[in-house]
């Protein structure tokens, strides 16, 4: 019931007014966010890289209406890789669908995600396609298809709450394109999504052992210790080296986990968002993880 509240409320986004007035943004969301500016996001990659992480950033927003929004964002997007390439930091890029877009047209979407790509292979960087609610799934699949037919340097990211995701890892696996595999964080129906956590679970420890057998380099986004665990033991068992795969984290949240995996010798991605439109994400991550709520409630009485 929790969860979904704060599902409702990510999408409320007068309440980010209400949270700035009262400096959540500086106390709080920053453990979460980098910041505000791409400089911000790019030092907080130079930052996780000094430590041994790679990274992939995020330029904050969803859900734009208007086609010279889309073309904005991706104006952001493109300046990010040319400054990734020049401030030479170890990132790639993820973008959702409906901010470049998709909820506008299809094709004004793959349009800007095809100036994304060819931009990020001058410089032989790659572009992530994130994945949202389940509205968006099909489109955001059947653009992903044609990118892949045409781009090597594009991957997609799979939810296992949802039941169709191994159908569509199989169909992606047919083109060899790399899958970041995460639980999911949108509120769904039963008829498509599976409702309870062990559920969820199940299906992304079965989905995670067909991603490593496939001889593809995909990542492996969770912060669940088990299922980190069982990852590492199905990897031995087979014989999977540690370089052939990545474990992704996101930005501020159990950072000694990152640390430990590193030093274990497993490659690590960090999700760095940056960006002034933090309200949904921010909302997301509380929803995701009872503990990012008490730490929010904690350091918003103290405000």
């Amino acid at each position: 019931m929790l969860r979904a509240i704060l599902l409702f409320l990510s999408k409320q986004e007068a309440i980010q007014g209400f949270m700035k007035k009262f400096g959540v943004t500086r106390k709080v969301v920053d453990r979460f966010v980098s910041g505000e500016t791409l400089e911000d996001g790019l030092n907080a990659v130079k930052k996780l890289n000094s430590e041994g992480a790679i990274a992939t950033l995020d330029h904050l927003g969803e859900e734009v209406s208007e086609a010279a929004e889309a073309v904005a964002a991706t104006e952001v997007y493109l300046d990010a890789i040319d400054r990734i390439n020049q401030k030479g930091v170890d990132t790639n890029v993820s973008a959702k669908p409906t901010q470049l877009g998709l909820k506008v047209a299809t094709e004004l979407c793959e349009e800007n995600f095809t100036r994304m790509i060819e931009r990020a292979a001058k410089y032989n960087n790659f572009v992530r396609m994130d994945m949202e609610g389940s509205d968006c799934t099909e489109d955001t699949l059947q653009i992903f298809y044609r990118l892949r037919k045409k781009y090597e340097n594009v991957g997609i990211v799979i939810q296992s709450m949802l039941r169709r995701s191994e159908e569509d890892v199989d169909q992606i696996l047919k083109l060899g394109g790399r899958i970041r595999l995460c639980k999911g964080a949108y509120k769904e129906p039963r008829e498509i999504a599976f409702p309870k956590r062990p559920e969820v679970d199940e299906s992304f420890e079965k989905l995670t052992e067909k991603l490593l057998k496939s001889g593809v380099y995909h990542g492996i986004a969770t912060h669940d210790e088990r299922l980190i665990e069982k990852t590492k033991q199905f990897a031995q068992r087979n014989s999977i080296a540690k370089d052939s795969f990545e474990f992704q984290l996101l930005y501020g949240i159990r950072t000694e986990l990152a640390r430990q995996l590193i030093k274990d010798g497993y490659n690590v991605r960090i999700y760095v968002p940056f960006g002034g439109q933090w309200y949904p994400y921010f909302m997301r991550r509380l929803a995701e993880r009872p503990a990012n709520l008490f730490f929010f409630l904690k350091n918003f009485f103290r405000a």
